[in-house]
């Protein structure tokens, strides 16, 4: 059985998380705002403006990488940034790292609720979603790169006690 842990992200864990997206699709569904390939800069850049910046650890290696785009203490947290390293996939390590931005969300931001949001085509990442408990809540019409319509569909879940 993997062990899984997790920790606050580290500048020294930037140069092995921008290796986690594939190809521009997969950066586009962690990183919207991030042009393709993903570099130390964008991704340092986006933990400056952003909070709770994660690594899930399997077997001792950063294998997962989240972050928190939104926060409002005592209303909710937005999910970001969801990353998992190609070599980890399919191992539970992006379970595992969604309770553990849960858990973050409501002890340190006491948020009752978490946002998600999810573009159409992340098929793997909307069924994950929805195994977690997470609910459609609205969807709104963004656009990729190269100007295609994308919907985005923005989910939330309870978070219990």
């Amino acid at each position: 059985m993997p062990e899984l842990q997790h920790r606050p992200a580290r500048t020294e864990d930037l140069a092995e998380i921008v290796r986690f997206p594939q190809d521009a699709d997969e950066l586009f569904y962690a990183y919207p705002k991030a042009s393709w390939p993903l570099t130390v800069g964008q991704l340092a850049a986006a933990m400056a403006e952003r909070r709770g910046s994660t690594v899930a650890l399997l077997d001792g290696e950063v294998a997962g990488f989240a972050n928190f785009y939104q926060w409002q203490h005592g209303e909710y947290c937005a999910l970001g940034n969801m990353m998992v390293a190609p070599w980890a996939r399919g191992q539970g390590v992006a379970q595992y790292l969604i309770r553990a931005m849960e858990r973050q969300a409501r002890e340190q931001y006491k948020a009752p609720l978490m946002k998600i949001s999810c573009f159409n085509a992340n098929t793997g990442g909307l069924l994950l979603y929805s195994g977690l408990g997470y609910q459609p809540r609205r969807i709104v019409e963004r656009r990729t790169p190269d100007g295609q319509r994308v919907a985005l569909v923005q989910m939330d879940k309870a978070l219990g006690d």
